[in-house]
């Protein structure tokens, strides 16, 4: 395991401070505001602590405040449910008493019926892609402090990078992502390392066709909701392939859809998200 996987399997390591109430600690580093993959990872962390059967299937949440990077996130649960097959949790974190992320988690008893799935998109393997330091370099890109410290998830993107004057203006991006490193056997983990990893590039799908950048001083974006469908068993340490494209964008708000297929092709989870796209 990467010290920055190992550090991110930390902050899914809730501290318990009374029943039904959690504490989140924060990475050191620079940010003007919590990453939103984080908090979403560890409050369903914070939900599937108080689940005693069942595999998480879906989850539902909205960003509610720029989240404070400088001190602890506490998550409350609420039990909304506990059924023979179901079981439902809401969480709030909360930062200086006021709530900065909402979300809703339901969690399944395994069962067997018919099935189908969409086919997994024909691109090519994740070993024959460099890393994405390795593109950068070959590209004679600027190598700042970013690319060259360790990051929890690899990610090895299919064509052009995204920032590449020669990329796509589709609305769609298609990248290998995995842990970088071994995780543990708990689906949770597993689940919660995909919630935190799906947030890192599902935006940019949104951002594709206007030739956009997060840098850009007329930009500013945000992540507004956030949502995932657990549809099967995978492992976050795993090559996934993150396939994404954006069916809308208006209004100053931007749609993305996201599915993470694993290599034998199948369909493990499907995401959407809504995200704020102010020019200013």
């Amino acid at each position: 395991m990467s010290s920055a996987l190992d550090l991110l399997v930390h902050l899914l390591d809730l501290e318990t401070i009374e029943v039904n109430l959690f504490r989140g600690t924060q990475p050191n580093e620079e940010r003007q505001r919590v990453f939103g993959g984080q908090v979403a990872a560890q409050a369903l962390m914070a939900a599937g602590r108080t689940v005693e059967h069942g595999q998480v299937h879906s989850l539902h949440s909205y960003f509610l405040r720029p989240g404070d990077p400088k001190v602890p996130i506490l998550y409350e649960v609420d039990r909304i449910r506990d059924g023979k097959s179901f079981t439902t949790r809401r969480v709030v974190a909360v930062q200086h008493g006021k709530a900065i992320y909402n979300l809703q988690a339901s969690f399944h008893t395994e069962e067997v019926s018919f099935e189908h799935q969409f086919p997994m998109p024909d691109v090519p393997d994740p070993e024959t892609i460099p890393s994405l330091y390795e593109r950068v370099l070959q590209s004679g890109g600027e190598i700042d402090e970013w690319f060259r410290r360790p990051h929890p998830i690899e990610q090895r993107f299919v064509g052009e990078l995204p920032w590449s004057p020669q990329h796509s203006l589709e609305p769609r991006q298609q990248i290998w992502i995995k842990a970088d490193g071994t995780l543990a056997d708990d689906p949770l983990l597993h689940a919660c390392v995909a919630t935190y990893a799906s947030d890192m590039s599902l935006f940019d799908a949104i951002l594709a066709p206007h030739r956009v950048r997060w840098d850009d001083g007329h930009f500013m974006g945000a992540s507004l909701d956030h949502c995932m469908w657990f549809h099967r068993d995978f492992r976050a340490d795993s090559w996934l392939l993150y396939d994404t494209d954006s069916p809308i964008a208006h209004g100053a708000r931007g749609l993305a859809r996201g599915f993470l297929f694993d290599q034998a092709g199948r369909l493990c989870v499907s995401m959407v998200q809504e995200g704020l796209c102010r020019t200013v």
